[in-house]
């Protein structure tokens, strides 16, 4: 099989085409001939040695998440069959990760794809979609509550957004430039705010005068301090780890960080989520498995939605 491989630690450059054996699924394992794969901002840190958890194996493929259809699965695999249109997420993978033609994922981390969705969507939809799924759950939202989504135009950010619109939030997002700010509104916010001008926060007061009752906080730094200071004494404000500088702690507002969990019954809830919420998720771009590189590169510049590798047509 074609894989996109790195066999040092480096910039985008180190990531090179090579054939590689295809990868033999375990017991509980399927083997999934990929469509698309998705492009994280943590596969960067994978790429660079950032990342790195214990010793690595070169050649390496990196890569979370993908979308394709299942080829052969383990003798105690059960919710699957050989045809299945599937999606799989995980950062554990020791047979190779979803920059390839085939992947072998974990019956509990492959969920079918939704039938509104394509590949390319499913497999941009995966990661951020738990994540954000998860951290809107968090917040434990009510119908009508004010929820600030720092960071709205990410992959994470769009999903947000529409999570705590589905759920009856009012929900005011962050996003600089025109572009942006579009995609954001369409995607249901009720108002979309440049956090960078001068008089934002003078804007985030008028559009809640009673304060926030919440924010998903998906970017640090003083902007983001200067939002959370409107949040209301008794509000909540969750952020994914790795958001750095994180949050700070406040008196009388319950700040939490969480790891997006993946599994079978994780996947179940993803897939109720997105069709109710009719979840839309952009995708910034689009680039052939012999591209990778151009696609990290893509990846560092200020984008809205996901990055997607097409592996094959359909």
């Amino acid at each position: 099989m074609k894989a996109a491989t790195i066999s040092h630690f480096g910039p985008p450059s180190v990531l090179e085409l090579h054939e590689l054996p295809v990868p033999e699924p375990g017991e509980r394992e399927v083997l999934i001939a990929l469509h698309a794969a998705a492009v994280g901002s943590w596969d960067a840190s994978m790429r660079d040695g950032s990342w790195k958890e214990g010793r690595t194996t070169f050649p390496l493929v990196i890569g979370t998440d993908g979308a394709g259809v299942v080829v052969a699965r383990g003798s105690r695999v059960k919710r699957f069959r050989v045809g299945d249109r599937v999606y799989a997420a995980s950062t554990e993978n020791p047979k190779g990760g979803f920059y390839a033609q085939y992947v072998v994922a974990r019956e509990a981390n492959t969920a079918r794809v939704p039938k509104r969705l394509d590949f390319p969507h499913a497999a941009a939809g995966a990661f951020p979609g738990l994540t954000a799924l998860q951290g809107i759950a968090r917040l434990g939202l009510r119908r009508g509550e004010t929820v600030l989504v720092f960071g709205a135009t990410g992959a994470v950010g769009t999903a947000a957004v529409q999570f705590a619109k589905q759920r009856g939030a009012r929900v005011i997002a962050t996003a600089s430039g025109r572009a942006a700010q579009a995609v954001v509104r369409r995607l249901g916010a009720f108002a979309v705010l440049n956090v960078r001008k001068p008089n934002a926060i003078d804007e985030l007061q008028k559009l809640a005068p009673d304060g926030l009752d919440a924010a998903i906080a998906l970017a640090g730094g003083p902007e983001l301090e200067r939002c959370l200071a409107l949040v209301r004494h008794g509000g909540h404000v969750v952020h994914p780890n790795g958001v750095e500088p994180a949050p700070r702690r406040r008196r009388g507002i319950r700040v939490q960080s969480y790891d997006a969990s993946v599994g079978a019954r994780d996947l179940a809830q993803l897939n109720r989520a997105i069709e109710a919420a009719r979840l839309r998720i952009p995708i910034a771009g689009m680039y052939p498995l012999a591209r990778a590189a151009d696609a990290h590169r893509k990846q560092e510049e200020h984008i809205v939605g996901r990055i997607v590798l097409r592996i094959r047509p359909g």
